[in-house]
């Protein structure tokens, strides 16, 4: 049996407006390591809108936790915060400026939720993250990262990898 490795990313913040900036860019460059270029763009929208929100809304506290894990062809992006309030889904007028984060992430993911836990909640989206095609197979080495473009022959396979763990923290 082949078994994909989980590949997981862990990132512990304060959600401040100058943080939410660097989580992006760390969510952007680990995502291009496991060679998911097309996800960056959504997956960096949609923390970047959890961000926001924890930033206006999460009590007592605005530390959380960025999660990302790629497992068997799909991208989930969680933020757990410490408060235990659930979020909701509501429409915005048409000339509101805020509360329009929930509703783009349903729009962005491919499914998305809330769950409570025991020191606060998480709110999680999906995106599919989808195989290369024939052409955009590479090799790659047991680590994960790419052999050059000279040293992968016509027959290599893409690999995953292994598990990949990026943590950073204030």
């Amino acid at each position: 049996m082949i078994r994909q490795p989980s590949r997981h990313c862990t990132v512990k913040l304060q959600a401040v407006p100058a943080r939410i900036g660097h989580v992006r860019r760390i969510v952007s460059a680990q995502l291009r390591h496991w060679h998911l270029d097309a996800l960056v763009d959504p997956a960096a929208l949609g923390v970047t809108e959890l961000l926001a929100n924890v930033h206006r809304h999460a009590r007592p506290s605005k530390y959380c936790t960025v999660e990302l894990y790629a497992l068997l062809g799909q991208l989930t992006v969680s933020v757990h915060d410490e408060d235990p309030r659930l979020p909701h889904l509501r429409t915005a007028g048409d000339w509101e400026t805020c509360g329009r984060g929930l509703a783009l992430i349903a729009a962005l993911s491919q499914s998305w939720g809330v769950r409570p836990e025991s020191n606060g909640k998480a709110v999680w989206f999906t995106l599919p993250a989808l195989t290369p095609t024939p052409g955009e197979v590479r090799a790659v080495r047991a680590d994960g990262d790419p052999l050059p473009r000279e040293s992968a022959r016509p027959a290599a396979v893409a690999a995953t990898g292994a598990a990949a763990t990026g943590v950073a923290s204030d």
